[in-house]
């Protein structure tokens, strides 16, 4: 039997995505992202924030790094994933991080409007009329209004 290894996240971005190209022209993007939860402890609202460091692998990161911006609220599912690796003493580090695959920017159609290109408004223009009156989350693969804020 295998094992599951799923995460969901919905958080706002900590940062812009930093954008690299590895050999053979392979983009990753990677940036913070922050999830916090409010609870009452002696009758005081405390809230909880949790950083998750995000990678994003090829097309994903070429499309985070079009759209994402720091402070943006984004659905998110990836797996987790361990690296080690050795400091400049030789002590072994670790590192956890969430490689995503696949995201979705929430808020309303005009959150993102400013910083769409024409592609996306183009990709179905017979919808973007309707997209742009409704107050719905988008979905960054078809640039339309998703149906609900989260997809479960």
């Amino acid at each position: 039997m295998s094992g599951i290894n799923k995460v969901i996240l919905v958080g706002h971005l900590g940062k812009d995505p930093e954008v690299r190209y590895l050999d053979g022209g392979v983009t990753v993007a990677s940036f913070p992202l922050a999830t916090s939860e409010t609870y009452n402890k002696d009758g005081k609202k405390i809230e909880q924030t949790e950083w998750h460091n995000i990678v994003m692998w090829r097309g994903l990161a070429d499309t985070a790094s079009k759209y994402l911006k720091k402070g943006k609220l984004i659905y998110l599912e990836g797996k987790l994933r361990t690296r080690s690796f050795e400091d400049r003493e030789g002590h072994k580090k670790y590192s956890t991080e969430i490689v995503a695959e696949n995201f979705t920017m929430l808020g309303r159609k005009t959150d993102f409007e400013n910083e769409q290109n024409d592609q996306l408004r183009t990709a179905k223009p017979e919808d973007s009329s309707e997209i742009a009156k409704e107050d719905k989350p988008m979905n960054y693969e078809t640039g339309e209004a998703a149906d609900d804020v989260l997809p479960f």
